[in-house]
């Protein structure tokens, strides 16, 4: 019998504390277990050592919210983690029902917001990660390589797609953040067959997913910023917010931002120009006054963008 997400969850916690981060001695070299044993933790949370094995082990599923507390209090769980324990002992109490997988849909006030977001990269997203809809200047800024048309998975993309790899210039920093949100996900939906279709595709094929995965890390993606290396107009650094969507709660907004008047807002605003039509991703735009990231020549500021049918002026 294995011991169920449940279980390897808490053995996870458990190795990552040292005896010295919960005040416990520490008997040196010889200590065989990467962190806490499970009677040291047993006696850190007040229940007897043959119960907390139970529970790692999967053989006891009916534990109480006070030993829950107390056991999240020994492991020093953060609130995101907390709440992740509660799924997973939730889920190990009920039988799994098979469910037919549920097909997500973009109600029509969400697409009028999103056409309304006009000026900022913006897309939506599904509870696993996948794309529902986007306006042109998100999909030019995250996947501008993909026909507009295509709904990729994200979680997919980001470590499967060499473009994302080249794209997030710490691109282990964002992807163990996506394994991170991905682990929550699993835990509020732990018998959603399309997405334990996508975690064992990606376990198959991204050796970096399954050493993250195994973490058993929980933190959800809110706000973050992040360094993209774009094809067509450079560097540029964007604050990838996440909104909730009204009367659709498994389905989330993300929107793009750059600090106002920033090198990075007049690389948006060059992407704007740019995307309707295709670039030639050998030609990167030039932004005056810093380099594109793709090459070592400087930035001709006498040549400006061009956007066939009207004249752009590029600011000096």
């Amino acid at each position: 019998m294995t011991a169920g997400p449940l279980g390897d969850f808490l053995h996870a916690r458990r190795a990552r504390l040292r005896p010295s981060d919960v005040g416990l001695p520490d008997v040196g070299p010889r200590r065989r277990v990467a962190g806490l044993r499970r009677e040291e933790l047993a006696r850190l949370a007040g229940v007897s050592v043959s119960y907390y094995t139970r529970l790692e082990q999967g053989l006891s599923r009916g534990a109480s919210a006070e030993v829950l507390d107390a056991i999240a209090r020994a492991l020093r769980l953060d609130t995101h983690e907390r709440a992740h324990l509660d799924r997973l002992a939730d889920a190990a109490r009920r039988t799994p029902q098979p469910r037919r997988p549920r097909q997500e849909k973009l109600a029509g006030e969400t697409r009028d917001l999103l056409r309304a977001l006009d000026g900022v990269p913006a897309l939506v997203l599904g509870r696993r990660t996948d794309v529902l809809a986007w306006n042109p200047l998100g999909h030019a800024l995250l996947a501008g390589h993909l026909d507009l048309a295509q709904r990729p998975n994200l979680s997919r993309m980001l470590f499967l797609d060499p473009h994302c790899r080249e794209l997030y210039a710490d691109w282990k920093r964002k992807a163990r953040a996506v394994v991170g949100n991905l682990r929550g996900t699993v835990g509020k939906h732990p018998d959603d067959p399309l997405l334990a279709e996508l975690i064992g595709e990606l376990t198959m094929k991204s050796p970096e997913f399954v050493s993250w995965w195994r973490d058993h890390r929980v933190g959800p993606c809110d706000a973050d910023s992040s360094e993209l290396r774009h094809p067509v107009v450079g560097r540029v650094t964007v604050t990838q917010q996440t909104l909730s969507v009204a009367r659709s709660p498994e389905q989330v907004l993300i929107v793009c931002t750059t600090p106002e008047g920033s090198a990075s807002e007049e690389a948006l605003t060059l992407l704007r120009q740019v995307s309707g039509r295709k670039p030639d991703a050998a030609q990167p735009v030039r932004v005056p006054g810093r380099p594109t990231g793709l090459g070592s020549r400087k930035p001709d500021a006498a040549q400006p963008v061009r956007v066939p049918g009207r004249p752009v002026r590029v600011p000096g």
